[in-house]
């Protein structure tokens, strides 16, 4: 049985109805220093504590918080929820960070899981909390210290101090607080704490491992925004691009045919035809499209010149004016979910809005020039990248490899992202971690997936505290035609609890409620093969090896 990463945190909907089955006979009991309202009066440095109320079992209305309606696939709790009784604590650290800390009233597995954010967060993550309540864990979330939407960015106009809490300080402040809060409740520690997070979760799960290193004995970083203020260039780029090059924008139409000629080109490259291309990186059609040249009139099944030269930028990534890559590139293989963080507000025809490019041009506007009339359309890369990344790199960007610190503290590190997300370039991840194994081991890496062989004969220093693996065909965090919904978290726990390093991750293509398509997940730079023998549907006929490309 496997299941799905959803939300920036793993989906263990099967092993928590098995946990709840055996929590008599397994969980620890929770005999409580305090009763759940007696913490009301516990003190904690810098913080306060607003509310603490015990919340009874049963079916209980899932508090939807300011921005639930703009995090699409990060924050889906807003139906009411069964779960089993737990204290609610809620919590403002200063200036004004809002925490919550859910505790099991019963059943306590001794462990914390806290949970990360989605897009520019403003709220908490609840259904993310609801998922590691019912395993049996004490979790927490924090809205980083602003209230708003996904993609609401005036927040941060003139507010230094708000930017770097959602930058970094708000998610220590929280575990902090939640780990004096669960010590309170239960009368001692958790045995073991984790951070679950995805997208802008998986940066600041590396921002834990860089900044605080102690804070964690596991940390699960998935699809991580890592290289912050390039992103945000690169997402308005294309925009950008269809506005000052006349001809250059193609629509949405375009999209399936230019996903079929990227398949067909490099689908079977792993030997196996099933609509995924397992390793993106030996596929030459991101540098050649062989997308048809329209003769004649235009159609959705064939490109201008002009419009084929903006389909190989995105292969390509964001670019500077002397040609050197700013922003890894998006891959081949679901060009048809490129609709969202790719396309969406490219039409030059239509006005431009923030969140037609998930909020990037409000990040300039807000976080980094402090002006609500800044036009995009004079943007300057040499003058402006620079400004952007003097103003807020080194407080935004999770891009420090040196995780020293993290790894003599004993912690574990899971990095995972899907080969065909179109919001955070995969080629960041890869980039991240090479440039982890060479300041481990000393080593020089070339390039995003130039395996040397001293690359190879050195992986193993990292691998012992940090592994990545990417998924074929799994969008943002979630979803794509490829196998996308398996336990990350648990292979992470299991790892830092027993110590068994996880060689490889099952995961499965659900349709219709039903498994169609399991395969391993390998730890980079592994891939999976066809053994030649039994369907090629099963994972049990793959193995993970090195593959030349």
């Amino acid at each position: 049985m496997t299941f799905g990463t959803i939300g920036g945190n793993a989906i263990r909907s099967f092993a928590i109805v098995l946990a709840a089955v055996f929590a008599g006979l397994t969980a620890i009991p929770s005999a409580s220093a305090r009763s759940c309202e007696d913490l009301a009066s516990l003190k904690l440095p810098d913080a306060t504590i607003t509310s603490a109320a015990t919340v009874g079992a049963g079916q209980y209305p899932v508090p939807r918080g300011p921005g639930a309606d703009m995090q699409g696939p990060f924050d889906r709790g807003t139906d009411p929820a069964a779960l089993p009784a737990f204290c609610r604590v809620q919590i403002t650290a200063q200036p004004a960070i809002k925490i919550e800390v859910w505790m099991p009233a019963s059943g306590w597995n001794g462990k914390f899981e806290a949970v990360g954010n989605g897009g520019k967060a403003g709220s908490m993550s609840y259904s993310a909390m609801v998922t590691a309540l019912r395993a049996g864990y004490a979790t927490s979330s924090t809205d980083t210290g602003h209230s708003g939407s996904g993609n609401d960015t005036r927040w941060a106009f003139n507010q230094p101090g708000l930017i770097a809490d959602f930058a970094y300080r708000a998610v220590h402040e929280m575990t902090t607080a939640a780990k004096a809060v669960i010590s309170s409740y239960y009368g001692k520690g958790p045995s073991s704490s984790f951070f679950n997070g995805c997208s802008t979760g998986g940066r600041q799960g590396l921002m834990e491992a860089q900044r605080y290193p102690d804070d964690y004995n596991g940390i699960l970083s998935g699809d991580p925004v890592i290289n912050y203020t390039h992103l945000q260039a690169a997402h308005f780029s294309i925009a950008l691009r269809t506005r000052k090059i006349p001809g250059s924008y193609f629509g949405l139409d375009k999209l399936p045919a230019i996903n079929q000629a990227s398949l067909a080109a490099c689908d079977a490259n792993d030997g196996v035809r099933d609509g995924v291309i397992e390793d993106p990186l030996r596929c030459n059609f991101r540098k050649n499209p062989s997308v048809p040249l329209c003769k004649g009139e235009e159609s959705s099944a064939c490109m201008t010149a002009t419009q084929l030269e903006t389909l190989k930028g995105i292969y390509a990534g964001y670019r500077d004016p002397q040609g050197k890559v700013a922003y890894g590139g998006f891959m081949p293989g679901h060009e048809t979910g490129w609709n969202l963080f790719l396309l969406d507000g490219a039409d030059p025809a239509k006005p431009f809005t923030d969140a037609s490019a998930v909020g990037a041009v409000g990040f300039f506007k807000f976080f980094v020039f402090d002006d609500p009339n800044w036009n995009f359309l004079t943007w300057n890369y040499d003058k402006d990248m620079a400004f952007a990344d003097k103003k807020l790199a080194s407080e935004i960007n999770a891009t420090n490899p040196d995780l020293k610190s993290f790894r003599a503290h004993g912690a574990k590190l899971l990095l995972y992202h899907g080969w065909t997300d179109p919001g955070a370039s995969p080629l960041e991840t890869v980039d991240y971690y090479d440039s982890m194994v060479a300041s481990v081991s000393g080593t020089k890496v070339e390039s995003p997936g130039e395996e040397t062989p001293a690359f190879i004969h050195h992986i193993e220093d990292t691998e012992n505290f940090a592994r990545l693996f990417m998924a074929p065909g799994m969008d943002h965090c979630a979803g794509g035609p490829g196998p996308n919904v398996f336990d990350a978290f648990g292979a992470l726990a299991n790892w830092v609890e027993k110590g068994e390093a996880p060689s490889k991750i099952v995961a499965a293509h659900i349709t219709n409620g039903t498994v169609t398509v399991t395969r391993p997940l390998c730890p980079y730079p592994t891939t999976a093969h066809y053994t030649g023998h039994g369907s090629t549907n099963e994972a049990a006929n793959f193995v993970c090896s090195a593959a030349k490309r």
